[in-house]
């Protein structure tokens, strides 16, 4: 029988997502992947599998899935978010970080995402679904990736890769910070801006507020608005993650996953690479404002979130009593990864 995720309710643009396919910008193809990488990336490390394994990307409203397998282990990341599983057990929580052993007919319930703005549900071993350009990740406007290129459905059954679904051992994450930001940190003033700079000053002393045109793509920024004359708009260019676009209108962009890969509207600023993931976490009615940084710092920050994921640390669990340590389960994990002799090149 065939090991599967059944959905039961799809929640709000639910997708299967991973790290995108940024190969392929060159031929006008987006890179799409997880709004938020860090939790992605998390959610991963939890279940143990390699950091860029597809998962189930949520928006605010999380879905509802049946177990069609005989054992599965399952994480949820993203702030406050929680599984609320349903099993013959009885009912329980399962905390943002934490995973958890599912079988056959148990129910899930992903809530608590009016704190996180966007969740990653990740399972052991992944779900055996096709690569489209070397990515699983949906890309809905041009049909590519996850489930048949869109949202997922009620009814929908995602497969699993049924070697790997039933390995692992339940475990709690610590250490990384996924809540939603009030500041994000940007390069303005630098190469590639195209406003004055009195006009990035007043946009850095600005406050923002997310307005309801917000998808997977961009989002709009209620405030301020800015007079174009002079910034130049020109031929179309390579669009960077994070450039905040500045349209006919006066009023911002900040362009997320699935950006297109050129536009020729004048640009602000950008978001740092560390912050992607926070901005990620953005939801309609959020305020938010811009923080100048220099290269250096920008630099540096994104060495520190890379730092805090790989020394995110996973506890292994045991929920049935006094601590104890399950031999065979950790002589099936690999518990040392990265680590190598001195001498290695």
């Amino acid at each position: 029988m065939t090991a599967a995720l059944r959905i039961i309710e799809p929640g709000l643009m639910t997708t299967v997502q991973d790290l995108g396919r940024p190969r392929f910008q060159s031929l006008g193809v987006p890179v799409s992947g997880a709004l938020d990488t860090t939790a992605l990336r998390a959610a991963n490390i939890v279940v143990g599998n390699g950091q860029g394994t597809a998962a189930i990307e949520m928006m605010m409203l999380g879905p509802s899935i049946e177990v069609a397998a005989d054992s599965v282990l399952v994480a949820l990341a993203g702030a406050g978010a929680a599984l609320d599983v349903s099993s013959s057990d009885g009912r329980r929580t399962i905390p943002t970080l934490r995973s958890v052993r599912l079988t056959r007919g148990d129910r899930v319930r992903c809530v608590g995402l009016d704190q996180a703005g966007v969740a990653y549900l990740a399972v052991g071993g992944g779900f055996d679904l096709a690569p489209v350009l070397g990515s699983r990740s949906t890309y809905v406007r041009a049909g590519l990736g996850g489930v048949d290129g869109r949202a997922i459905r009620v009814g929908d059954v995602l497969p699993l890769n049924e070697l790997d679904a039933a390995k692992g051992v339940e475990g709690t994450g610590r250490g990384l910070d996924l809540a939603r930001p009030s500041v994000l940190r940007v390069l303005a003033g630098e190469d590639g801006i195209d406003f004055s700079a009195e006009a990035v000053a007043t946009f850095l002393g600005g406050r923002f507020v997310v307005s309801a045109s917000a998808d997977r793509m961009g989002l709009r920024l209620d405030g301020l608005r800015f007079d174009r004359a002079g910034a130049g708009e020109g031929l179309s260019e390579a669009i960077a993650p994070g450039a905040i676009q500045v349209p006919p209108d006066g009023q911002p962009i900040l362009l997320r996953a699935d950006r297109q890969t050129v536009g020729g509207y004048p640009r602000i600023a950008h978001v740092i690479s560390a912050d992607i993931p926070a901005a990620g976490r953005l939801r309609p009615g959020d305020a938010i404002r811009f923080a100048a940084v220099g290269l250096a710092e920008a630099v540096a920050a994104r060495a520190s979130l890379e730092q805090a994921i790989a020394q995110f640390g996973v506890r292994i669990d045991n929920r049935k009593g006094t601590p104890e340590i399950d031999d065979a389960a950790l002589m099936a994990e690999n518990l040392v990864s990265g680590v190598s002799m001195g001498d290695e090149s």
